[in-house]
């Protein structure tokens, strides 16, 4: 039981509830799903990745989706924007094969290690998200951890992909560290988002691993 506690990942921990409140059966387009860990939350779904995988139907381009416009009552995008080169044109592409009124459910990191190195090109914050998607209707947008949560989820990585002095008792510390500060969130009394001259910016959990959106596209 301890070991199963220490070793599960943060950020699946809290990804996963997010995806799963959406469960419907809308007809779906699964981008990036790999090997489809969604597949039976969206059960009318077709499997779209850049490779061949266990439930993917079809292998492609984000970038250049090879599907009819307003081909989709609903479109999930999980842990892929920021592996893609040219995010823009594939929301666009998203925005295009979505039926009117469709719904994107969409997660995406902003502090987190480097990962599928070399095709790991962005971390976005809000604004970058809100910039991104200035022509949908944002129905949410939300921190996926606490700036402490944060520090945990840096801490758990550090421990998965590293090779640290001391071997696996050093990897038993980070993780059990990891956990610890997952539940120190009320150390933080306020955050900044700007504090200068010019003025003060309070912001919520700046350090947040990613970040949960919805949108609807707009009729």
């Amino acid at each position: 039981m301890i070991k199963k506690i220490l070793t599960s990942k943060m950020t699946r921990a809290r990804l996963n509830p997010f995806i799963e409140a959406y469960a419907n059966d809308a007809y779906t387009l699964d981008i990036g799903c790999a090997d489809s860990p969604y597949a039976r939350t969206f059960s009318n779904r077709v499997g779209f990745d850049a490779l061949p995988g266990v439930g993917v139907d079809v292998v492609g381009d984000a970038h250049t989706l090879p599907f009819p416009d307003q081909s989709f009552e609903q479109i999930l995008c999980t842990e892929v924007l920021e592996h893609l080169h040219t995010p823009q044109i594939a929301i666009g592409e998203m925005f295009r094969v979505l039926k009117s009124g469709g719904t994107l459910i969409l997660t995406t990191r902003f502090i987190f290690p480097i990962h599928d190195a070399p095709g790991d090109y962005y971390r976005f914050t809000k604004y970058g998200l809100k910039h991104l998607f200035r022509g949908w209707d944002i129905i949410s947008l939300n921190e996926e951890s606490s700036t402490m949560g944060t520090l945990g989820v840096l801490l758990q990585r550090i421990a998965y992909h590293s090779e640290l002095r001391g071997g696996r008792f050093t990897k038993a510390i980070m993780h059990v560290l990891a956990h610890v500060s997952n539940h120190l969130g009320w150390l933080v009394i306020k955050e900044y988002g700007m504090r200068s001259k010019v003025g003060v910016r309070e912001e919520k959990d700046t350090m947040t691993s990613g970040y949960f959106l919805v949108a609807r596209k707009r009729a």
